[in-house]
């Protein structure tokens, strides 16, 4: 498999470069250059097959020249380490828990598959790789915990100063060692946007070795493919229309979603749910698409103004606007009905859901009024107590802080404050 520029499709590289370089050099996100199709019968006996079975038949279409059997398989078991459960809130009604990894985040699978897969790539080179993350949340914690100590490795993270939760925060400046964190006094969009215009700063790419593991990485992307096949081997009816409803901010999860649907994989309906920061949900209802400064939200991971993977969505479905309709619908939703819809959710199910979980319930919702006749899925893509003191506010309650969270709460906070690109330029060439 070759994967190619989205700006530029003569351009081609393997798995392996994609992953080391992260984006192309015309700034391009890498895409596969075919989609592969899952074996016949695999649907049929999936139910049969075990986690890393078919995480492997997955993954091995779209890494295999690069990577052996025995360590794909030894990558997937260090990646699938912990469950995935399906929860059932009612007959028709079912909720994706992605939480229960190191950092309590779904970006967990993706960041580690990248982690063992650049370890692998970088265990006989002499030369150090620099890792760049832009997160919004729950990205930086992800790649922290993924990358802490892994040799010939250091990250650099950056988030917005202000608008990521307590938890997060102390998820990304406090493990040290090969991790650092700068502090943007900005948006995600600003911190994106730095790390992008690193990639094509011949300064720092004629003396530094970089990549990113934001979900623009095809080893941060396509893992996130395996838990929507797990989902499904999970349900118990699987003759009724089945809906997945995904709470989205760079659009990298619900792209991986599609992915796997064009691979084969049953789904009747796609649904992006997003907060105030609506620009593919407009984009859906227009076929214009105009991106935004992003707003600040209690769902902060989802504050993103301009969804680097739409593309990659756009890509797979060739720009028809009519033809990506068919298997995607956008809604999008206020911090005040986010606040119900956590409320809703405790009242109705006792189930307590973070604020991004609560927009993806929302989303499948709003699409369930016109389609009564479909069983829903929501993805809950962080543990509440990242969100602690929202949600404690929200529902009057206490929660508890798991032992992976509460871990960071003692620990001292390491981060640079920077304003300006030459400021991140600098830091990196120190």
């Amino acid at each position: 498999m070759k994967y190619y520029s989205l700006k530029d499709p003569s351009h081609r590289t393997s798995f392996r470069e994609a992953v080391i370089k992260g984006l192309a050099p015309n700034k391009g996100l890498y895409f596969p250059e075919s989609i592969p199709q899952l074996p016949d019968g695999f649907i049929n006996q999936i139910e049969s097959l075990s986690e890393q079975e078919i995480a492997f038949e997955l993954m091995s279409p779209f890494v295999s020249e690069d990577i052996s059997e025995d360590v794909l398989s030894r990558i997937i078991k260090e990646t699938l380490s912990f469950p995935l459960p399906l929860v059932k809130l009612s007959k028709w009604l079912s909720v994706l828990e992605l939480f229960h990894g190191p950092t309590m985040a779904f970006k967990d699978i993706g960041a580690r598959f990248m982690a063992q897969s650049l370890g692998h790539f970088y265990r006989n080179e002499d030369k150090e790789i620099t890792v760049l993350v832009a997160t919004s949340g729950d990205t930086g914690g992800a790649v922290a915990n993924g990358f802490y100590k892994v040799p010939g490795v250091k990250v650099v993270i950056l988030y917005p100063s202000g608008k990521v939760s307590h938890i997060q925060e102390m998820q990304l400046t406090t493990l040290g060692h090969n991790i650092s964190a700068l502090e943007v006094e900005g948006t995600f969009d600003d911190c994106q946007h730095m790390v992008k215009t690193a990639f094509m700063d011949q300064d720092l790419t004629s003396t530094q070795t970089l990549t990113s593991a934001n979900s623009i990485n095809v080893a941060r992307w396509l893992p996130q493919m395996i838990y929507f096949l797990l989902a499904y081997k999970q349900l118990e009816e699987k003759n009724a229309p089945w809906v997945i409803s995904v709470p989205s901010g760079n659009f990298g999860n619900i792209c991986a979603g599609m992915l796997a649907h064009k691979m084969g994989m049953p789904c009747h309906k796609f649904i992006a749910s997003t907060n105030v920061n609506k620009t593919v949900p407009d984009y859906l209802k227009t076929a214009s698409y105009s991106p935004v400064a992003s707003i600040q939200t209690i769902s902060n991971a989802m504050d993103v103004g301009d969804p680097s993977n739409f593309s990659r969505i756009l890509e797979l479905y060739k720009s028809d606007h009519i033809a990506l309709k068919q298997d995607l619908e956008g809604y999008w939703f206020t911090d005040e009905q986010n606040r119900e819809a956590i409320k809703e959710l405790h009242q109705q199910y006792g189930y307590i859901s973070d604020p991004h979980g609560a927009i993806g319930y929302l989303g499948l919702l709003e699409y369930l009024k016109a389609n009564p006749e479909a069983q829903g899925t929501f993805l809950e893509t962080a543990h509440p107590a990242k969100f602690k003191d929202e949600v404690e506010d929200t529902l009057s309650i206490d929660i508890d802080l798991p032992v992976q969270l509460a871990s960071f709460t003692g620990n001292t906070k390491v981060a640079e404050k920077i304003r300006s690109y030459d400021t991140f330029k600098a830091f990196i060439m120190r």
